[in-house]
């Protein structure tokens, strides 16, 4: 049967009785449970509640349902979470939590690996969501893997054959894979894996700081190291000096793209993964999180016809997601869109998307001379590195396309001096540049456990006696807390800081061979331009992340 089954026309019926909301099926269309919990027809709890009813189930109590290791050694993760199905104790018993009761090939299995009873209980979806964000946070993938397995020919460390076999074994290769799974769950954008006098740490980076995952003993450390290697098409043989590669895995419906980079270090090899998603259907320019007059500003700069527009940022930051956001914007039948990247980390439907390959000589310099003979209108190059590539992209800019990119800087207004410090003439940047877009990312505060305050905080004190910051007495302030829906950090997601340099004529006569940042910077403000730091600080008195945050992001 279909993993998701739409729901019966008289659950329909029952939940237009509660609500009064005329449903999609209404119109057609046949929705599942995790649709009327997804569009948010019922409340979750609420939901659940109705699902219960409906299939004369009980209700699960949260409170009750503790992840136990032992209940999942024979099913994947990942398998229960796409299956919404959560195993767990009953006094003496092991029942199921579901949000979902249709899904019955999926609990079936369930049922057989686990031995549990035949009574289901019912849990809301963001109850689920919860516990296995908890389940995989726990690191159980990194708990053990079997000594046996590892340790029997340890006096064999030296033999490749033995290390490739025992790295490509079950133990290992079901451990790498739940530290993927358990990084796409957390939305981890990198995978630290390092070796260490006693064994292998492992943490993943969350909202941008590192937090721990779990701990390897050290006679597992080569094998899954080595599993990373295979994976990632490097030399397993070759332990001295750094590697880089790339692979794919599919993990819930969804590829992602894996960049590897490995180096040698004190106590063995250590690994970094970047877990780079694919998926571009949430690029939405309106909720990165910029101020309306600068969305407004910025959605009129790339809509002329010829120009550079520039996402200025430190490693990090979010430029790549801002000018995808951007592509999506122009994305229309009417526009030639090429891009070069490096890698390409979201493929956008319509666009014609490369990746540079400098062995082979293609780089971005490369790529824009042969673009042009392309026909586009828009060509967006992942980041401007040489006077070579700024003075091709410079020369696109000047020709009738409007061109986009990225340079690695601390401020709108540093990207300006850049250029000029790569040997761009100052005229040529005052005709082609049309807005530079600097942004930070800062972490948002829990929506679930964040707790509202009268007093701002110590910090935008000290900012508003500096006359940086002038606290309002509609101003919400918030602090964060803790739960388990953020993993007890009291921030879940982030969020975009911008300040955008809109170039009018007055800013244009400031761009010279010996430009200033500082100069650039103030002349902008003083032209309306909203710093990043005041960007955040609106945040912080809007309730969305603390004055600590954008501290740390900002200053």
């Amino acid at each position: 049967m279909a993993s998701n089954q739409t729901v019966d026309d008289k659950f329909v019926t029952e939940i237009r009785k509660r609500t009064g909301i005329p449903c999609a099926f209404d119109a057609g269309e046949r929705l599942t449970y995790r649709d009327y919990w997804e569009q948010r027809i019922l409340a979750a709890d609420a939901l659940a509640d109705a699902i219960a009813a409906f299939h004369n189930l009980p209700r699960a109590q949260p409170a009750s349902i503790k992840y136990r290791a032992e209940l999942f050694e024979d099913l994947s993760l990942q398998f229960l979470r796409e299956a919404w199905i959560f195993p767990y104790e009953f006094g003496e018993e092991t029942v199921l939590a579901v949000a979902d009761p249709t899904r019955f090939e999926a609990i079936r299995s369930a049922r057989l690996a686990t031995g549990a009873v035949s009574e289901l209980r019912i849990a809301a979806f963001d109850e689920l969501e919860v516990l296995f964000e908890q389940a995989f946070a726990s690191g159980r993938a990194a708990a053990s893997l079997p000594a046996s397995t590892l340790m029997q020919d340890a006096r064999s460390e030296d033999d490749l054959q033995r290390l490739q076999d025992l790295a490509s074994g079950a133990p290992v290769v079901r451990a790498v894979d739940e530290i993927f799974d358990a990084a796409v769950m957390l939305s981890a954008t990198d995978i630290h894996i390092e070796s260490q006098e006693d064994g292998l740490a492992i943490r993943l980076r969350v909202d941008g700081l590192l937090r721990p995952y779990g701990f390897l003993p050290a006679a597992q450390s080569r094998p899954v190291i080595s599993r990373v290697k295979i994976l990632a098409g490097l030399d397993i043989a070759e332990r001295r000096l750094p590697q880089d590669g790339r692979t794919r895995i599919r993990v819930g419906g969804a590829d992602v793209d894996l960049r590897v980079a490995t180096v040698a270090g004190l106590h063995g090899e250590t690994a970094v993964v970047r877990l780079l998603s694919r998926d571009a259907k949430f690029l939405d320019l309106a909720a990165l999180g910029m101020a309306e007059d600068d969305l407004a500003a910025v959605n009129v700069q790339i809509q002329e016809p010829h120009g550079l527009v520039i996402v200025a940022g430190p490693t990090g930051s979010g430029k790549t997601t801002t000018l995808a956001s951007i592509l999506s914007v122009l994305n229309t039948p009417d526009r030639k869109i090429i891009t070069v990247e490096d890698p390409v980390e979201y493929q956008i439907p319509g666009l014609v998307q490369t990746q540079v390959k400098p062995a082979i000589g293609y780089t971005f310099a490369t790529a824009i001379r042969s673009f042009l003979r392309h026909d586009p209108n828009v060509l967006m190059v992942g980041e401007m590195r040489d006077r070579e590539t700024a003075d091709i992209a410079i020369q696109a800019a000047l020709t009738g396309h409007l061109l986009l990119t990225t340079l690695h800087t601390n401020s709108a207004a540093e990207a300006v001096v850049r250029l000029a410090d790569l040997g761009i003439d100052s005229f040529l940047l005052r005709s082609t540049l049309r807005c530079v877009v600097g942004q930070r990312l800062v972490r948002q505060l829990c929506a679930r456990c964040r707790r509202p305050t009268e007093e701002c905080s110590a910090s935008a004190s000290a900012l508003a006696d500096a006359g940086r910051f002038q606290p309002r007495p509609e101003d919400s302030y918030f602090v964060a807390v803790g739960c388990s829906w953020c993993g007890g950090t009291g921030y879940r997601g982030r969020i975009g800081l911008f300040e955008v340099i809109r170039l009018d004529e007055g800013l244009r006569t400031l761009i010279r061979s010996d430009v200033d940042a500082s100069k650039l910077a103030q002349e902008a403000s003083t032209r309306g331009m909203r710093t990043m730091l005041q960007d955040g600080m609106e945040k912080y008195r809007c309730g969305i992340t603390t004055v600590e945050e954008v501290l740390r992001a900002t200053i």
